[in-house]
């Protein structure tokens, strides 16, 4: 038997190859960025001594983000009414079976893993304001639960955390028939990615000066990975077929290279990483102009990815 591949696109027989809107790349960023959080936000809650209020109320925010990247997910289906059959099975080898559990998975435990990490008080104004949906007793029996098994909820919180963004990525990777998604680098690459985007959303914020230092020194080294996944990412497209070497001449030299290496690679990694050695050096006083970079150009990676990836 003599197999024949063939690689074409005719109008007739293919009516649209760009089937993604702007919804995709929004799910996918916010994805990767409540996964950043969740795993960023957990290291945070590993280490020794007190914590600042702003890291222990931002153990919240994973949830918030996905239920919103959900809400653009969900926008996207073209039956919104049967989104309930993801959850009627598990099919080991989908992908798209195991993402499914993973969101789900992420609300009881990103949630847990917050209320162990709040103060007496704190986890009081929580119970307040559950109470007046009639929730104060779930809110105060799931705190209990939460606070005897601490040290476990993070180390799972971390680990749906690193689910979640590799999902993100091998989301788009299983899909070979697209030429510049067909690399099992994307699932890397979005992870640090979203580990970067989740530490630059902690710098938004009134971190105490050592847990500044510390988020600030895991998303350089995020960054740093995540421009050497990108250099082999594009040299393995260029040394492969020539459908690949097709869809990386998108971004080297093609309809989208200025805005690739403009907004995601000197804009969103370059640029940060630049500012970050300045004020270290020159003992500037930090601001949100890095991380606001870093949150942009990881949006621009997935927007310009799934856009490049249609073309």
């Amino acid at each position: 038997m003599h197999e024949i591949d063939l690689a074409r696109h005719s109008p007739l027989l293919d009516p649209a190859l760009h089937v993604w809107g702007w919804e995709i790349p929004v799910y996918l960023f916010l994805g990767g960025l409540a996964a950043g959080t969740m795993i960023v936000g957990s290291l945070l809650a590993a280490r020794a001594g007190p914590r600042s209020a702003a890291a222990r109320w931002l153990l919240f925010a994973p949830a918030a983000l996905l239920s919103l990247g959900m809400l653009a997910l969900f926008l996207d289906l073209s039956r919104k009414a049967h989104v309930w059959r993801f959850y009627l099975a598990f099919r080991a080898t989908s992908p798209m079976s195991w993402g499914a559990w993973i969101l789900l998975a992420v609300y009881p435990v990103s949630l847990l893993a917050a209320l162990a990490g709040l103060e007496d008080g704190e986890a009081s104004r929580v119970e307040a304001l559950l109470a007046r949906a009639r929730l104060g007793g779930v809110a105060r029996a799931a705190r209990a639960l939460a606070v005897d098994r601490a040290a476990c909820l993070r180390r799972a919180n971390t680990a749906l955390g690193i689910g979640l963004g590799v999902y993100t990525g091998v989301l788009l990777s299983t899909l070979g028939a697209r030429a510049l998604w067909a690399s099992a680098l994307l699932g890397p690459l979005f992870l640090v990615s979203g580990a970067s985007t989740g530490a630059a959303f902690l710098l938004l914020f009134r971190l105490a000066e050592d847990e500044r230092h510390a988020v600030e020194r895991w998303d350089r080294l995020a960054m740093g990975v995540e421009l050497a996944l990108l250099a082999l990412f594009l040299v393995g497209l260029s040394t492969a077929g020539e459908g690949s070497r097709q869809a990386a001449a998108l971004l080297l030299g093609g309809r989208f290279t200025a805005q690739f290496w403009t907004l995601v690679v000197l804009g969103g990694l370059l640029a940060p990483l630049l500012l970050g050695a300045l004020q270290g050096r020159l003992a500037l006083r930090a601001t949100a102009v890095a991380p606001v970079l870093v949150l942009a150009g990881g949006f621009a990676l997935r927007w310009i990815l799934v856009a490049a990836g249609q073309a």
